[in-house]
């Protein structure tokens, strides 16, 4: 007869619910961090994780959100894709238990978890101005996002508080990437009237406006004040670190996870929007 050690385990815990989770894996900067959250509230919950990529294509996120639903998971937390939301209808059509996480969607039928935009840019533009700029431009997101067209308004805000007229001439769409902020800060700079200062509105965009700044030669912090959103760590080594808004990318997460188990156990109650406060990094790129 074969003797087992009472210390090893003869099955692993019961899993109380799957969750399945769609976003583009590389999408954003803090995406590893942001499922690294999600796959730590799980596991205190009991619930088991499947990962779907999608590219953070409309299209693929189809794919993949059709492919959770016939894999029979209890819920779903989504990053939504720009451009549809095709996806997000369909799961509310169905009853799927879903959570928006992070880009949020302006729709009240659906529950949703992300970071304050407008007010949180709005003291970003505040900060310019308390130090004498005028000329602020700003770098705007994918416009196909919520969470972008929600920090053009708080650009606008900020600007209103201040007593500023806003310029469309300051304004330049950098679609969410790198390479779509170079070239939006190249004809910011080149335009009339040239700013003296840029507000960033994602991570993503501030290594393109520091790749353009220094293309050009031209001294961040000294010569051109830039704060953005965004917590990266490379933020923080690069001189002058960057003034930024840090996302509380580990609270997302959790209070992701604790939407949906709380949409499982209860799929009449209302549907909750979370609005998380983000973190103020003072760094010497806003030029003081």
């Amino acid at each position: 007869m074969t003797a087992l050690s009472p210390e090893l385990r003869l099955w692993d815990p019961p899993v109380t619910y799957r969750i399945g989770v769609a976003m583009g894996v590389t999408a954003n900067p803090y995406s590893g961090e942001l499922l690294r959250s999600i796959k730590a509230a799980a596991a205190q919950s009991g619930c088991d994780v499947t990962l779907a990529d999608t590219g953070d294509t409309v299209s693929e996120e189809a794919a993949v959100v059709r492919a959770l639903r016939a894999d029979l998971v209890d819920g779903v937390l989504l990053v939504p894709s720009a451009g549809s939301e095709a996806a997000v209808n369909g799961l509310v059509r169905m009853g799927v238990p879903t959570v928006l996480v992070d880009r949020v969607a302006a729709r009240n039928d659906v529950d949703q978890v992300g970071t304050e935009n407008v007010h949180a840019v709005a003291s970003l533009v505040r900060h310019l101005t308390e130090r004498r700029h005028r000329k602020i431009g700003f770098i705007s997101g994918d416009d196909g996002l919520e969470t972008s067209r929600e920090r053009v308004r708080g650009y606008r805000l900020g600007l209103e508080q201040a007593g500023l007229r806003f310029n469309r001439e300051l304004v330049e769409c950098g679609l969410s990437t790198s390479g779509g902020a170079a070239r939006a800060t190249a004809k910011l700079l080149d335009g009339w009237p040239s700013p003296t200062a840029l507000v960033v509105a994602d991570e993503s965009m501030l290594v393109g406006v520091q790749y353009e700044a220094h293309r050009r030669g031209i001294r961040i912090g000294s010569e051109l004040a830039v704060v953005g959103y965004g917590d990266m760590e490379w933020a923080r080594r690069v001189s002058p670190a960057v003034t930024t808004l840090a996302q509380p990318v580990a609270d997302l997460g959790r209070r992701a996870v604790q939407l949906l188990l709380a949409r499982v156990a209860d799929p009449d109650r209302p549907p909750e929007s979370v609005s998380l406060t983000p973190r103020f990094l003072h760094g010497a790129s806003c030029g003081c």
